[in-house]
């Protein structure tokens, strides 16, 4: 367990704008930065990170936090792994309270990732001190070149031949079964663990932050009925379509190179690694998915992918790298000699001799998918004309407007074409493409306000749209309270000490609450505090156990719009902020609240009324409504809003 001291430590030493800008570049906008989300992919900025908060807020996909909700949604970590992750960075030391805690703590949060780094060590152990690892596991890396350092850099391994050495060993050390299941490790059948991965040499897949997130086993049989590879199934911290490997390795060459080397398979990462060429990384043989075209992008915008030479690599050359243009990067492609890939290629020529061929072999992607396809189609005209059309449906996902205009320009010399016509064509494209994202819009959403009580609001009443409305102003003005809260809670107001206390004395003398439940649990909170002498400051909401009320404060207190500070200078008007006037404005948001819930007795009064028979009754009712509007002239004087008079028939 960390200590308190030691988390409000790591939180008050990292800062937002150093945690987010080693994976995401930004732009000092105003008082923010600014660049493009790392959780969803946007070809215009929408990600903000307020150094002065020390919190980021996307206006496009909605993620916010702090620095170590951040990590802990980027790297997909639990709250401790993130609070050790940055201590780490910040150089700052952790002391467990007691050891057994935290072992305890960190098995119940983290068994996924322990469950795997055990394993790692096991098939490792095998491969390298164990006698049918060394004649089978090892032999074969041995064949394939590989030097010990880098087997055991890479923590390659091996798995037995057995259907229970894993499993007996893992359960002996108190490992549970259906967790290394869940992980992929073990399979059940007729209610019987069996070890999963068996004969196979082990290729540990790591998280960007160097966490073992799951295997790849490469059988060494000759059978073909055998699978070639048998991968860990997708859990809570492996997301096969976000993970490419050899990232974690790769991270720094990357930036240095400012170039990834993207390839297929493992043992083209590991050989290029040991020929000291680290900027690499592999797809691990799926196709290639937005979500790791997103990842490499963050640490740059030029990508050279290395095909094998035959023609499934050259299919594969035209397959995938459409979408790696569409994301706004440059794309070169080296064609490998028929036979060879990157693997085979580098034992031959060595670092010098590879680096030789890409520079005279890269090409940009645009330029050889239409020579190629230019080879292919000779002089058929309606090969031809299917060739011109993929041309431009490629050239239509560029989306930098200039690098557009230069690769019609080029391409309509090499196809023999009108630069008219491909302009036509791709702006053709862009339409539909448009016109469909304009149909598949999904309706803005509504906030979901809880039914009204029956007694209060006839049913009439509540689904008529006028309610449905009324109710919806009601919880937005709910939620600014709230934001008042989060933004001002801790300022001195009048004979009050705080706006906090002076907020919730005014709710509780006219017995007012939230409909809203995520902002009753921190009004209530703001009361506990008060009746025990406590001042609740915005960070206790920033970083709060409930993920809901974190991402509700971040939300509510990161402005989407912040006047530049120079303005004023440069226009000559003077702006009067929020700040400015506080007071006033809290004063005047409680009153319109008050008289929303005014007029909500008002009108469930006056049902009431419309439908009693008994004259006692009515009169009683009659009373209570003219003290109500009395109440209801009074607030409406005070906010300057007229009212018109409630006719009783």
């Amino acid at each position: 367990m960390i200590p308190p001291e030691t988390v409000s430590a790591i939180h008050d030493s990292a800062r937002i704008e150093d945690v987010v800008g080693e994976y995401v570049t930004l732009k000092r906008r105003g008082t923010n930065m600014l660049g493009l989300c790392p959780f969803h992919n946007e070809k215009t900025p929408s990600f903000s990170v307020s150094p002065v908060k020390g919190i980021f807020k996307c206006f496009g996909c909605g993620k916010a936090g702090n620095s170590v909700k951040f990590i802990m949604e980027h790297d997909h970590l639990s709250y401790p792994e993130a609070l050790r992750q940055l201590a780490k960075k910040y150089g700052i030391p952790i002391a467990e309270v007691n050891t057994e805690e935290a072992r305890e703590e960190q098995q119940l949060h983290d068994s996924l990732y322990i469950i795997n780094d055990f394993a790692q060590k096991y098939f490792t152990d095998n491969l390298l001190n164990k006698d049918e690892g060394k004649n089978i596991g090892l032999s074969y890396f041995v064949e394939r070149g590989f030097r010990k350092d880098i087997i055991e850099k890479f923590q390659l391994g091996y798995s037995n031949d057995s259907f229970e050495a894993f499993r007996d060993h893992a359960t002996s050390k108190g490992y549970k079964p259906d967790l290394m299941q869940k992980v992929g490790l073990l399979g059940k059948k007729n209610e019987r663990y069996y070890d999963f991965m068996r004969a196979r040499v082990m290729f540990p897949i790591h998280s960007i932050s160097g966490k073992v997130i799951a295997f790849a086993g490469r059988t060494l049989s000759a059978d073909k009925k055998i699978p070639k590879y048998v991968n860990s199934p997708e859990s809570e911290i492996y997301f096969k379509s976000k993970e490419l490997y050899g990232m974690n390795f790769a991270l720094n060459s990357i930036r240095k190179n400012d170039n990834c080397y993207l390839v297929e398979g493992y043992t083209d990462v590991i050989s290029l690694h040991q020929a000291d060429i680290e900027n690499v990384v592999a797809s691990s043989g799926t196709s290639l998915t937005v979500d790791q075209i997103r990842k490499i992008k963050r640490f740059t915008p030029n990508v050279t992918v290395l095909y094998d030479g035959d023609a499934a690599g050259v299919n594969a050359a035209l397959r995938g790298t459409d979408m790696i243009l569409e994301a706004d990067m440059n794309v070169r492609v080296v064609l490998l000699p028929d036979g060879d890939d990157p693997d085979s290629f580098i034992r031959k020529t060595g670092k010098a001799g590879f680096e030789e061929f890409v520079k005279e072999q890269a090409k940009d992607f645009v330029f050889f998918k239409t020579t190629l396809l230019l080879e292919q189609a000779q002089n058929d005209p309606i090969k031809k004309a299917g060739l011109i059309k993929s041309i431009v449906e490629t050239i239509a996902k560029i989306p930098d407007p200039i690098k557009r205009v230069l690769y019609i320009k080029e391409c309509s010399v090499l196809l023999e074409v009108g630069e008219k016509v491909i302009i036509n064509e791709v702006n053709k494209i862009k339409q539909n493409k448009f016109a469909d994202y304009q149909n598949k819009r999904a309706a803005p959403k509504k906030f979901e306000i809880p039914d009204l009580p029956v007694e209060q609001y006839p049913e009439e009443q509540r689904q008529s749209n006028k309610w449905l409305n009324f109710d919806e102003t009601l919880e937005l003005l709910e939620r600014e309270i709230v934001q008042v809260l989060f933004c001002y809670g801790e300022k001195k107001i009048d004979d009050y000490k705080y706006v906090a206390e002076f907020i919730c004395d005014q709710l509780e003398a006219s017995n007012l609450t939230f409909n809203n439940q995520l902002c009753m649990e921190v009004l209530s909170e703001y009361r506990m505090a008060i009746k025990e002498g406590r001042l609740l400051t915005n960070r206790h909401f920033t970083e709060h156990a409930k993920d809901e009320i974190s991402a509700l404060c971040t939300e509510l207190t990161f402005r989407a719009h912040e006047i530049s500070e120079n303005w004023e200078i440069r226009h000559s008007i003077i702006v009067k902020k929020a700040d400015d006037n506080f007071k006033d404005n809290i004063v005047y948001l409680l009153n319109r609240f008050k008289l929303k819930h005014l007029t909500k007795l008002l009108s469930a009064n006056s049902m009431k009324m419309k439908t009693e028979s008994d004259s006692t009754e009515l009169r009683k009712l009659i009373n209570v409504h003219q003290q109500l509007l009395v109440l209801q002239r009074e607030l409406s004087g005070l906010l300057g809003i007229d009212i018109l008079p409630e006719r009783l028939n």
